[in-house]
């Protein structure tokens, strides 16, 4: 479910990048990398792979991806429809 989430984030984003846009004003940098970051976790859990260093299975575990997958699919969408 988590990569399912992940792959259609990522092709949402690729194939309609204006969807990060809300009323003229860009995502800044720091955004768009928690971004990049959650898609990376996603991706990472998402098939499957469990780090051995306890840091990296934190940072790309599912208790980050979910909570930021989930954010970036409720921005891409509110600015899609507005």
């Amino acid at each position: 479910m988590l990569l399912a989430l992940a792959a259609s984030l990522a092709l949402a984003v690729t194939v309609y990048p204006r969807g990060l846009i809300h009323e003229g004003v860009v995502m800044s940098h720091g955004q768009l990398s928690l971004l990049m970051w959650g898609l990376s976790a996603g991706f990472v859990h998402g098939i499957g792979f469990d780090p051995n260093n306890r840091w990296l299975r934190v940072l790309l575990g599912p208790f980050i991806a979910w909570p930021i997958l989930l954010l970036g699919w409720t921005l891409f969408v509110r600015n899609y429809l507005s």
